[in-house]
């Protein structure tokens, strides 16, 4: 493993820090090292939620465009059924 030093760390911050690693029962290696492996999970996480942007699927629909189709095929659906299924 690799041994990371932070230095010129204000000595409030440093107090704030050991503070909540006890709340946790941690040591304040053990709640550093948490919140360093958290931080690069989520970018992982972001990369991959960008692999599915939009456009991504070669999918140029808006929202509204979505919205507007549905509500066009349930008015299509409900006029060859004979009206609406909720409340008859």
């Amino acid at each position: 493993m690799v041994a990371l030093q932070i230095r010129d760390v204000p000595e409030p911050l440093r107090d704030q820090l050991v503070a909540l690693a006890r709340q946790r029962g941690q040591s304040l290696q053990s709640f550093l090292f948490d919140l360093i492996r958290d931080e690069a999970r989520r970018q992982d996480n972001i990369a991959v939620l960008k692999q599915f942007s939009p456009g991504t699927w070669d999918v140029a629909f808006t929202s509204q465009e979505v919205v507007v189709a549905l509500d066009d095929e349930r008015a299509e659906r409900d006029s060859v059924l004979g009206g609406s299924e909720i409340g008859q």
